[in-house]
């Protein structure tokens, strides 16, 4: 990993940079500014209310219903090596926790690389919002961390090759098509919306290639650097090779790759065993539309033109943005260091100045070890599971996230094409944040223009400007032979 990747993903993590969790995605690390009235809690483990009778019935229910988590919870290797092959290790229990998790909260090594060994998922969370990466941060073995990120950037690249022959089919089906789309970037913060960028992008679709031209090269330290950027999506090359990036201005390419290496992953470890662990989600299970009004005097719905085409603006009620930062398993030092960051983040300092090499950082003295049985974790009332593994320091918030949609009805394209299309840039980070609200139940027709939160303090608007069905030279999704590649040109990626 190159200093300059080291450092854009200690910003990521440092400035609450990290892109807004689904209700099903995993936590994720780095810090929020916490709201007023955020609640502060440490490590306060619910007491259990339930009477013997019910224990004993519960006990009796939940033996059979979770024969791994039973025997990882007690340590026992033997019977889950015998229970793996036939036993769903996905499961989660009462709790939300999977065998994985509380492998992890417990320090139970043995059973947790066997889990891995046998696939279990990384990229879950439990009802606390926290994934299995998340509880091995607290707990501090480097060991554990590595195991976990590791599995978990394999399982990734997993699914996306998975999801290869349907989504090119997808591609095949659709016709081709021109589509223009605007970005601009607002937040809540003081000082930082002066700061923030706007990106318009273009994007290009023939047959299963897709070409994305934009404006905004580097958005990670909150410097707007304008550039003229193509990432170029080929379908029919090798996975290795489908996706390239191109530096129109410096005459460069660099293809994409999903792999790091074995330096890259021991320093993301390092940033991550340094960073606050941070969980946010943004929960729509209560999610309303209601018509947007105009007028000042007589009220009617309100009924505008967004680019070419005419959209009924709906106010979307419900959006509840809750955030969690954890940060027991850092030093006064680093609790130092990450404010002094977060100010200058504020103030609209240049991150990059600074220095933030991450040092190589050693396991933590293990907690102090579990004193809570199974029949006590287990029969615990739902939402107030005994807490496993460090002491817990907390932070909550939760705020209310107020958002508009235009539907319209004209719009050519549909919006499962639409996800198809927007499925191939997703791992650029804010075309993902744009995938999953797409994807809620939306009013009827197309959202041509959508608020959504992109990171925990900045919200996005995104409007659809242009869209034709339109025909273009091969050329435009292949590297122009003047181009020159440079592996290291965009280390992000």
């Amino acid at each position: 990993m190159t200093g300059e990747k080291i450092r854009s993903v200690r910003k990521e993590r440092k400035a609450g940079l990290d892109l807004l969790e689904p209700d099903e995605e995993p936590a994720a690390t780095g810090p929020i500014k916490a709201n007023r009235g955020s609640k502060i809690f440490s490590g306060s483990n619910h007491k259990i209310t339930r009477s013997s009778s019910q224990q004993n019935q519960n006990h009796g229910d939940t033996d059979s219903a979770y024969p791994v988590h039973e025997c990882v919870f007690r340590g026992d290797v033997r019977r889950l090596s015998s229970l793996i092959r036939t036993q769903n290790i996905a499961q989660k229990d009462v709790h939300g926790n999977t065998p994985l998790h509380l492998a992890v909260m417990m320090g139970h090594k043995e059973c947790a690389h066997l889990l891995l060994a046998h696939n279990a998922p990384v990229k879950v969370k439990n009802a606390q919002g926290w994934s299995p990466l998340a509880e091995a941060i607290s707990y501090g073995d480097r060991q554990m961390i590595t195991a976990l990120l590791r599995k978990l950037k394999q399982q990734s690249r997993e699914t996306v090759e998975d999801k290869r022959p349907r989504l090119l089919k997808a591609l095949k089906e659709l016709g081709d098509f021109y589509l223009e789309l605007h970005w601009d970037f607002q937040s809540w913060v003081p000082l930082l919306s002066r700061i923030l960028p706007s990106d318009a992008c273009k994007i290009y679709k023939q047959g299963i290639n897709i070409r994305l031209d934009t404006t905004l090269i580097d958005f990670t330290d909150m410097k707007c650097q304008r550039g003229d950027l193509s990432f170029i999506f080929c379908g029919d090359a090798a996975p290795s090779e489908s996706f390239v990036v191109l530096d129109n201005e410096q005459k460069v390419y660099q293809r994409i790759h999903h792999e790091e290496s074995e330096m890259e992953t021991e320093e993301e470890v390092d940033i991550l065993m340094s960073s606050d662990i941070y969980s946010a989600t943004l929960s729509t299970k209560s999610i309303t539309f209601s018509r947007a009004q105009t007028g000042w005097l007589f009220r009617e719905d309100k009924t505008e033109r967004v680019g070419n085409f005419l959209a009924d603006f709906y106010m979307v009620n419900g959006l509840v943005l809750e955030s969690r930062k954890r940060r027991e398993h850092l030093s006064e030092e680093d609790i130092l260091r990450n404010k002094a960051i977060m100010e200058s983040f504020s103030k609209g300092g240049n991150l990059i100045e600074q220095n933030f090499e991450p040092t190589r950082r050693q396991s933590l003295t293990a907690p102090s070890p579990n004193t809570i049985s199974w029949e006590e974790y287990i029969t615990a009332e739902t939402g107030k599971a005994p807490h496993l593994g460090r002491e817990l320091v907390c932070k909550e918030s939760k705020k209310n996230f107020k958002a508009t949609v235009a539907m319209s009805q004209d719009f050519p394209l549909g919006i499962e094409s639409l996800l198809n299309v927007l499925e191939v840039i997703a791992p650029f980070k804010h075309f993902n944040k744009l995938r999953e609200f797409v994807q809620m139940k939306l009013p009827p027709g197309f959202p041509v223009k959508l608020d959504i939160p992109v990171f925990p303090t900045i919200t996005a608007t995104v409007t659809f400007q242009e869209f034709r069905y339109d025909e273009f030279d091969e050329s435009i999704f292949t590297i122009p032979s003047e181009y020159k590649e440079d592996p290291s040109r965009f280390p992000d990626l």
